[in-house]
Order: C-alpha cells, then sequence, then structure tokens
C-alpha cells in the first residue's frame, strides 16, 4: 500500500475502519510524528540562532559608534559590549539545549 501526497487513500480507510490494518496505521503515524518532531527542532534552531545573531550585530554596532563619538570611554563600552554579547551568545546555547530535549525526549 503506498501513502498519497494528501494521506491515505480512501480505499486504506476502509481497510482501517474494518480493523484489518492496524500495524499500517501505527507506523503512518510514527512517521508522522517524526516530521513534527524534525520540523519543532529545525524552527527552535532556527530562531534560536537567528535572534541572538542579530542582537550581537545590534550590540557590536552601537558600540562601535558609542566608542567613535567617544574614544575616552572606549574600555568601559568594551567592557559592557563584551559582557552582553555573552549573554547573547547564552541564549542560543538555551535553543539548543530545548531543541535536544524536543529531539530526544
Amino acid at each position: 500500500m503506498q501513502i498519497s501526497p494528501i494521506g491515505i487513500d480512501f480505499c486504506e480507510n476502509i481497510v482501517i475502519l474494518l480493523g484489518k490494518e492496524k500495524s499500517y496505521i501505527n507506523k503512518y503515524h510514527l512517521i508522522q510524528k517524526n516530521m513534527d518532531q524534525n520540523l519543532a527542532v529545525a524552527l527552535t534552531i532556527a530562531v534560536g540562532a537567528s535572534m541572538p545573531a542579530l542582537a550581537i550585530g545590534m550590540l557590536a554596532s552601537k558600540a562601535l559608534e558609542a566608542m567613535g563619538r567617544n574614544p575616552e570611554a572606549a574600555s568601559s563600552i568594551q567592557t559592557a559590549m563584551i559582557l552582553a554579547i555573552a549573554f547573547a551568545e547564552a541564549i542560543a546555547i538555551y535553543a539548543l539545549v530545548v531543541a535536544l530535549i524536543i529531539k530526544f525526549v
């Protein structure tokens, strides 16, 4: 039996309703669950990596602007920038942990 692009064919639905193909429907639901799980992992990594990357880019941009306007305060601005970048990077690591939990639990 083949799975059609839309779902299970009409004839297969009748066979399943009659109770003769329980293992087939279980395999179909297992495949669907794995696809949903993989999609959730992909979205978690995509959003969890892109948003901290944008934040780090904005942080560095504004810090360099501030250093250009006030060169005497460059050391304190740089310290604050590095600390903020570390916090933003931690968010990406949390997203990775959540994606691994979704994948393997």
